[in-house]
């Protein structure tokens, strides 16, 4: 779940910018005329009971801290340069229970060595003999966290982009690039697109192309590792499973979206988006279990050993449609709205409806609550915790792809020209902006998430 506090993370801040710009012009772009710097933190924080990492049953508990920060800078009269960077550093319950057998334990080999048991990135044990397992008062079990640095860690990310505007700013380019970077994964990602503004400025046309090129370094459950061995296992027969590691690597994103905005009266305006998505490559999360229906069980402590990890197929196309419409209901409220309609490949479609009131206090002050649902259908290969069979071609028990409904509350706050009429070192605070939202999935799943937003400009 630290990929979706991220992604969260992202859109929020996007949401931010757009906002900032919609309250200048709607559907109007225009080049800066200073340096504009927006820093955001954000801290999550999620419980469930449903983690994937134990095949579907167990604790998810995560936070999540990440910083960031947007700086814009002109380029001349008709350029802007961006760069979006920041960290996103977690702990997480789940992640850590790829290696459960850490937990108030200790693993001793012939040679006297006073390791503990390796971190799940370590790959190989030496031979199956040489390790034994001091059992300590606690055991390992999927409803608690495990005590090994694996537990930990932090996404960083680095986008820089290049807006160039046509002198009549009736035509925009783009272009991005992407990097991001975290223990087991590395991304890679550029893009392109163009806006064209017609009708007096008041018909906005777009298309952008974005790819993604990513590498995984797999990181399996700690019990289908080569040289993997307990004495403690309990069960009927021998210990066994169907597990090979994954021979690709690599995963490809291409992306091409299109989107029209149309402002239809001076108190109305509607916007409308397609996406086109293909994903190749190693679709499945390698440290995710998997327990099959045909197979024995067994255990070490409370905790129980994999059959094997999710497989998943090597293509996904993805295909989700939008709209968005604002209405200027009064000089105090404005309604906005938005709805998409979600399918791909593997059978899950997805519905959300979503409302935000931006209320005026006064020529500085606004708040804007918010609701979002959300319904999805499962995926084609989805299967609870002993469910699926040794002999299917592609299972998960990982309940992102399961179907639930969620609805997810948030309130902000925002203060804005602070310091209009000062600058410290040419450094002029614009607006405070403090977010809340609270999510709730029908699964279980639960998350609360608080941002803090300053946006500063620079002469």
């Amino acid at each position: 779940m630290k990929k979706i506090s991220h992604t969260l993370f992202l859109i929020f801040a996007a949401t931010l910018a757009l906002w900032s710009q919609e309250e200048k012009s709607n559907y109007t772009k225009s080049v800066l005329e200073k340096v504009s710097v927006q820093t955001l933190f954000s801290y999550y924080t999620q419980e469930g009971n449903n983690a994937a990492v134990t095949g579907g049953e167990g604790t998810e508990a995560l936070t999540n801290a990440a910083p960031t920060m947007v700086v814009q800078i002109p380029i001349g009269e008709n350029g802007i340069l961006s760069v979006d960077a920041g960290i996103s550093a977690y702990t997480s319950a789940s992640s850590s229970n790829v290696n459960p057998f850490d937990r108030n334990a200790s693993w001793e080999d012939d040679d006297d060595h006073d390791d503990k048991y390796e971190d799940y990135e370590d790959k190989s044990f030496g031979s199956p003999q040489s390790l034994s397992y001091v059992n300590g008062s606690q055991g390992a079990s999927p409803w608690v966290a495990s005590s090994g640095a694996s537990r930990s860690d932090v996404l960083a990310h680095f986008n820089p982009s290049y807006a160039h505007f046509s002198e009549d700013r009736n035509t925009i380019y783009n272009a991005s690039l992407a990097f991001s970077k975290e223990y087991d994964y590395q991304s890679i990602g550029f893009g392109m697109g163009i806006s064209k503004l017609y009708n007096e400025k008041n018909t906005e046309l777009g298309l952008n192309i974005q790819v993604y090129l990513d590498e995984h370094d797999p990181q399996y459950p700690i019990e289908l590792r080569t040289g993997f061995f307990d004495s403690n296992i309990s069960g009927e027969g021998i210990y066994t499973n169907a597990f090979a590691a994954f021979s690709q690597t690599k995963r490809n994103t291409y992306a091409l979206s299109v989107n029209l905005a149309q402002i239809l009266t001076n108190k109305m305006q509607v916007s409308f988006f397609i996406d086109a998505v293909m994903q190749e490559g190693l679709l499945s999360s390698p440290l995710q279990r998997v327990y099959f229906a045909d197979k024995a069980n067994f255990f070490i402590d409370a905790f129980q050993l994999a059959d094997n990890v999710e497989r998943l197929p090597f293509y996904r196309y993805k295909y989700p449609v939008g709209a968005r419409l604002n209405y200027y209901l009064s000089d105090t409220f404005i309604l906005r709205s938005y709805a998409r309609y979600y399918a791909d490949s593997w059978g899950v479609q997805g519905v959300t409806a979503e409302i935000e009131l931006p209320i005026s206090l006064g020529l500085n002050w606004a708040v804007f609550p918010s609701f979002r649902h959300y319904s999805q259908t499962a995926a084609n290969y989805f299967y609870p915790k002993e469910m699926a069979l040794s002999t299917d071609e592609y299972y998960t028990s990982d309940y992102d792809l399961s179907a639930f409904n969620s609805q997810q509350w948030g309130v902000g706050i925002r203060y804005k020209d602070i310091l209009g009429q000062y600058a410290l070192w040419k450094i002029g605070l614009k607006s405070v902006e403090l977010r809340y939202i609270h999510y709730n999935r029908s699964n279980g799943l639960s998350f609360d998430q608080t941002a803090l937003s300053l946006n500063f400009d620079i002469d």
